[in-house]
């Protein structure tokens, strides 16, 4: 018996393994979903500038890597709002996460810039690049009306916020495409919608928030999946993966929640994995992650005394074992796991 309707998910050329240079930007599921695969050891850069939610800033700070913007002076501000407890007041990019943020204005522009070559240098080489959208609300400075990716909780009043519309997510979806493409033509776009509600705006803005993501990536994807590329005559398809679908039709419990009632469960985040893996990955590629799965849990296992003839013998066995993971399986990479032997 069927307790569920299993969402479908279309055939896609799409296939990862562990020699795809994967990318994860946008909401924190980017983040949680780029954890499962590097847990396992696939190469992963995830959310360089930070969690970004709306179709616009994503867009923009896709835009800014694509071009390798130099950020400067007026690109950051200083919070006049807080101390950080250090006796000064941090500075700040609306473009980046507090991460980025520095005691000077010098450091800050140091990290805005190494994370935008780093960042550029890596989608250059990327093989799958995945893009969750996780709101199509929009928080707006008033001053200049630039859209902002971080509010640094600095004064409410410095902002306007509002839903943008379907025609305005989708231009941003297609402006995200076209820099990702000038930068690498042949990597493959995966867009997706964040299940992670936002409740704060109520149950029926959330929903209509949600709609207009999902409309806007339809009908960005309709048009652009087939423009000609010089270098390969076609680029790569755009697709969209069903996450958001997945636990809203097979997921509709509150068991897959985390306490807040609002973030994904440890489960509900694996079942997203298992149906991606299923999706991208071959039975090949299947096998090969079980096999790491599996040497990963014994490589895990607390020391107790280094020196122990006992525990070089299991040190030395978690080496040879990696090496020959490593031979078996192209682009694996186990360095952090090898140990030192005496």
């Amino acid at each position: 018996m069927n307790f569920f309707s299993k969402v479908d998910i279309p055939a896609s050329d799409l296939r990862i393994d562990h020699k795809s240079n994967l990318v994860f930007i946008g909401s924190c599921f980017a983040d949680n979903i780029s954890a499962q695969f590097a847990s396992r050891k696939f190469k992963v850069q995830a959310n360089p500038f930070g969690t970004v939610y709306n179709p616009l800033s994503i867009a923009q700070m896709v835009k800014n890597i694509a071009e390798g913007k130099v950020y400067g002076d007026t690109d950051v501000f200083q919070d006049v709002c807080r101390d950080n407890g250090h006796g000064d007041n941090l500075w700040h990019s609306w473009d980046a996460h507090s991460s980025l943020s520095g005691h000077t204005r010098e450091e800050c522009i140091d990290k805005l810039n190494a994370a935008t070559m780093q960042t550029r240098d890596f989608l250059q080489k990327a093989d799958v690049i995945f893009v969750t959208l996780g709101t199509a609300f929009v928080y707006y400075l008033k001053d200049s009306g630039k859209p902002v990716s971080n509010c640094h909780r600095q004064d409410p009043n410095l902002f306007t916020r509002r839903m943008i519309s379907v025609e305005e997510a989708t231009d941003s979806i297609r402006e995200t495409v076209t820099s990702i493409r000038q930068l690498n033509p042949n990597t493959h776009i995966v867009f997706t919608v964040s299940p992670l509600r936002h409740m704060s705006d109520g149950a029926h803005n959330n929903t209509l928030s949600k709609a207009t993501l999902q409309l806007a990536v339809n009908s960005a994807i309709s048009n652009i999946t087939t423009v000609p590329s010089a270098s390969s005559g076609t680029f790569p398809a755009v697709d969209y993966f069903p996450s958001y679908e997945i636990v809203m039709d097979e997921l509709r419990d509150y068991r897959f929640y985390s306490d807040d009632m609002i973030h994904l469960s440890k489960t509900a985040e694996a079942y997203i994995f298992e149906r991606m893996v299923s999706a991208y990955c071959d039975e090949r590629t299947r096998e090969d992650m079980a096999k790491v799965e599996k040497f990963l849990k014994m490589a895990s296992h607390r020391i107790q005394d280094e020196s122990a003839p006992a525990t070089q013998d299991f040190l030395k066995k978690i080496n040879a074992q990696a090496a020959q993971l490593e031979t078996e399986i192209p682009g694996l990479n186990l360095n952090d796991e090898k140990r030192p032997v005496k």
